[in-house]
């Protein structure tokens, strides 16, 4: 369609599956999304379409399936030829239909073609933005570097620990765990996400239990270690969460992200002072069908305009259902630049020990991450402190190069490690 001249676009790329040839489905999407409908509408004029209509701009047809991915009853009731088009496409929209507002942006790419009825797989694989239109949004306030000067851990990972058990600590219970950790030269502490304020454990109470802990461990250690209290909750009470967290001298913030939304976690961002700590719990669902949801390629990018500063990727040969090569791949995404914003540093959970470190630093080829190991630094046989050592020290034989089994020999903690969790 020609256009007198050049628009300011962004840009989405998908995975669609169709009863309809890819070229059509494209169409029906692009027009979907923007100014139009299934049905020709008299308002719907050409100098409208050229200021406003999205734009297909690549389709590269893949090769078609038998069986729909997903039922449509639409289709059922349309009938197909037998045969279901595949195809990556990339649909162009004006900025101008968005602006500076990310649940419409969302709404844009996201929205009601997941439901249309010709499409028997839809994915979000990627969003590109124009630098200037990423400005727009908050984006992380302080990423890797600020999140490094907060916890004055600089040229190694953060290693770090989630409170466990998850639930039933009481706020004196989680200030000794605290405790036993700093005293142990933790980096990081997390509040796993089923905790933010129960009754028996309320926020404010496990606030003012933790916080001197952290802050006499600071006295001794010379830097604060870094504990990202769950402030989960409505906006208000995360805004509360947050200066609380802050008056008291805490140096980061946890909210689920999925579960808060991404106003929520703009509207915490536009407001904060510390680092935002994302947890992704639920991510599963938005992820896991292959012909559904988002790839973590675009999804890290919207929480990055939203303002998150770290965010979960889980880890290798964890207890959940993502290969190790997807894991690697999420962390690179976080790292990778983008649009003018800062990177995110990715975090790394579930299941990790010592002896995880060699194999990722192989594979990401990067220090610039959270390794959170929960049962690796509190379930060593020799104590946290002895955990905690472990982990260290496997990651300096990682990066040093020297085989674990080689730096174990001169490194006890590392070798109880390397015998109770990987049976050497």
């Amino acid at each position: 369609m020609p256009r007198s001249a050049p628009r300011p676009e962004f840009r989405a790329r998908y995975l669609v599956e169709s009863s309809v040839p890819a070229d059509k489905v494209a169409q029906v999407i692009a027009g979907e999304q923007s100014s139009g409908t299934f049905l020709a509408l008299p308002g719907e004029t050409e100098q409208l379409k050229e200021r406003s209509r999205a734009r297909v701009t690549r389709i590269d047809v893949l090769p078609p399936a038998l069986e729909p991915t997903l039922a449509s009853a639409f289709v059922e009731r349309h009938g197909h030829n037998g045969v279901f088009h595949r195809a990556e496409i990339e649909i162009a929209f004006p900025i101008e239909n968005v602006g500076a507002n990310l649940p419409t942006l969302l709404a844009t790419i996201a929205g009601n073609l997941f439901e249309l009825g010709e499409v028997t797989a839809l994915r979000l694989l990627d969003l590109e933005l124009p630098e200037d239109y990423a400005a727009v949004f908050p984006g992380p306030a302080f990423g890797i570097e600020g999140t490094r000067r907060l916890a004055g851990v600089h040229d190694r990972p953060l290693i770090g620990t989630i409170i466990k058990p998850s639930i039933g600590l009481t706020p004196g219970q989680t200030a000794e765990l605290v405790d036993s950790l700093c005293a142990a030269g933790i980096d990081f502490i997390k509040d796993d996400e089923l905790i933010a304020d129960p009754p028996y454990a309320p926020f404010d109470e496990r606030l003012r239990a933790v916080m001197p802990v952290l802050q006499r461990h600071a006295d001794r250690l010379g830097r604060m270690p870094m504990y990202a209290i769950n402030i989960s909750g409505s906006v208000d009470e995360m805004l509360r969460r947050h200066d609380a967290v802050l008056a008291a001298g805490g140096t980061c913030v946890m909210v689920s992200v999925n579960w808060v939304g991404f106003a929520g976690v703009e509207h915490l961002r536009r407001h904060a002072q510390l680092p935002i700590h994302g947890h992704r719990n639920g991510w599963g669902a938005f992820t896991r069908h292959a012909g559904l949801g988002f790839s973590f390629q675009a999804y890290q990018k919207l929480w990055r305009l939203a303002g998150v500063d770290h965010l979960h990727v889980n880890g290798i040969r964890s207890k959940f259902w993502e290969s190790d090569e997807s894991v690697v791949a999420s962390a690179r995404a976080c790292l990778s630049p983008w649009a003018g914003l800062r990177p995110l540093m990715p975090v790394f959970s579930s299941g990790q020990w010592a002896g995880l470190a060699p194999d990722l630093y192989a594979a990401l080829g990067a220090v610039d991450l959270m390794h959170l190991a929960g049962g690796g630094i509190i379930g060593h046989p020799d104590g946290i402190a002895a955990g905690m050592a472990s982990m260290r020290e496997g990651w300096e034989a990682a990066v040093a190069g020297i085989g674990l089994g080689t730096y174990a020999e001169s490194h006890p903690a590392l070798r109880r490690a390397l015998v109770h969790f990987g049976n050497l």
